[in-house]
């Protein structure tokens, strides 16, 4: 494990008088981009956003009455941005990559549930869940992204599996919000079991709030949903004032399923629940009508939409556009294919141009899902303000080594992610005031014994697959 700096507090969390300097480079303002600016960090959120000059010579002089000067986090000219927010992703799923299924390949979405996920996540154990979501997280601060939004699925590890991942979460300093997917498709006993683990989370996280940590109750597809579950699963998100996560006609399996048997579309059996409200997360809403997405707007719901998931399972893809003419806050996540959100972006982009045959799209609605509605999510979930480099808010930022070829400038920020940086720019991560990776070394993880010990465990559950 890299050594962390004088400056980044240990395991224990976040040193309430620590101060960090970041800069100087390119920052990305609500007023537009600062060049040769820096971010001032103090115990968790950022004090000042400002010239790099006058921060510098400002906590200097504060320094003189303090224990010492504040940490430094140079940037050397680069891309200072808030961090990125994943709204909607699957820790579990890493340690599928590159398995092979035999036989002959999947038709259909539901056969790759089937074949696919329904067996990974019935094989995973104790140590797989761990060693997955260390993983996941060890790519997030590679890829610069700082919140996540799980949902996760265990049905044979499923008692303290959120405990699991909490677990390493705070190992890895990340901030994410936790939750256990509820389905009826192993049983009612087992069923019961999720709805049981996301109430102990919750009340426990109650009991003793974390900074980092959010819990909310999971559910799984409809189709594999009974009325009595979705039920408990609606109560229990109303009594523990925590949200619902809900994948939602992802499918037209999942409408063909809902009208057969309850002769009603999926949004619509949510409706007549009480599950959709400001308090519901609805991912994917590939194959909604216009009189769900008029429940959605009315109810307030927000929806996530993953682009490359939707292509990858050959779904069909969300009807974005409309979605937010009819104000619905829609915000974007990977839904476990990767924990890249500018890639997740750039896909989204690209997918509305293909789909809709219209080179105007995506102009205005990718930037808005990426940093305007997942930072006003993950704002809600946590109690502090995200996604934003802004006097107050929590200090969660990223820093990219892109010297931008040609002008940058707020109205051009997009067309830069699209076209110039990417991940692969990503420096340095600060979550919470933290430094997370600096310089491209991660200082929580030890990334080589992690594959090392990964590499093991996804053989064994490959051959228990």
């Amino acid at each position: 494990m890299g050594a962390e700096s004088p400056q980044d507090p240990g395991p224990s969390g976040q040193d309430e008088t620590a101060t960090l300097l970041v800069g100087p480079g390119y920052v990305v303002t609500p007023e537009g981009i600062l060049p040769e600016g820096g971010v001032l960090v103090r115990g968790g959120h950022i004090a000042r956003v400002g010239p790099y000059a006058t921060l510098s010579r400002a906590s200097t002089r504060a320094s003189e009455d303090a224990a010492g000067p504040p940490g430094l986090l140079d940037t050397r000219g680069g891309l200072i941005m808030p961090g990125q927010i994943n709204a909607h992703m699957h820790f579990y799923s890493a340690l599928a990559r590159g398995v092979s299924l035999g036989g002959e390949p999947a038709e259909s979405f539901v056969q790759i549930l089937e074949r696919l996920w329904w067996r990974i996540d019935s094989a995973l154990g104790p140590e797989d869940i761990r060693t997955s979501a260390l993983l996941g997280l060890a790519e997030c601060i590679r890829c610069g992204t700082t919140t996540v939004i799980d949902h996760h699925a265990s049905p044979h590890a499923c008692e303290g599996s959120l405990d699991l991942i909490r677990t390493a979460v705070d190992e890895a300093g990340l901030r994410a919000a936790l939750c256990y997917e509820v389905s009826d498709r192993n049983g009612r006993e087992l069923a019961r079991a999720g709805i049981v683990e996301n109430r102990r989370f919750a009340r426990a996280l109650a009991a003793e709030p974390a900074d980092r940590i959010a819990a909310h109750v999971g559910v799984h597809a409809l189709f594999t949903v009974s009325e009595e579950t979705l039920e408990q699963c609606v109560a229990v998100a109303r009594e523990e004032d925590i949200r619902l996560h809900l994948h939602v006609a992802e499918d037209r399996a999942d409408v063909e399923h809902s009208l057969e048997h309850f002769r009603e579309r999926p949004v619509e059996r949510l409706w007549r629940h009480g599950a959709l409200t400001e308090n519901a997360l609805a991912v994917h809403c590939v194959h909604v009508d216009r009189r769900e997405i008029e429940l959605l707007a009315a109810t307030g719901t927000f929806v996530v939409h993953n682009p490359e998931s939707n292509m990858n399972n050959a779904v069909g893809y969300a009807p974005i556009p409309e979605l937010l003419e009819h104000n619905v806050c829609v915000g974007l996540g990977t839904d476990g294919m990767h924990s890249d959100m500018f890639a997740a972006a750039r896909a989204a982009f690209l997918l509305q141009r293909h789909a809709r045959g219209d080179p105007r799209a995506g102009w205005a609605e990718v930037p808005a899902m990426l940093w305007t509605h997942n930072a006003r999510l993950a704002s809600r979930l946590f109690g502090h303000s995200l996604g934003v480099l802004a006097q107050g808010a929590a200090a969660d930022l990223v820093v990219l080594d892109y010297d931008p070829p040609t002008p940058l400038e707020a109205e051009n920020l997009f067309a830069h992610l699209v076209f110039g940086f990417d991940a692969r720019h990503v420096a340095s991560t600060v979550v919470a005031g933290r430094v997370l990776m600096r310089d491209r070394e991660l200082l929580t993880i030890d990334t080589a014994e992690l594959s090392a010990r990964a590499r093991e465990q996804a053989r064994a559950l490959w051959e228990r697959f």
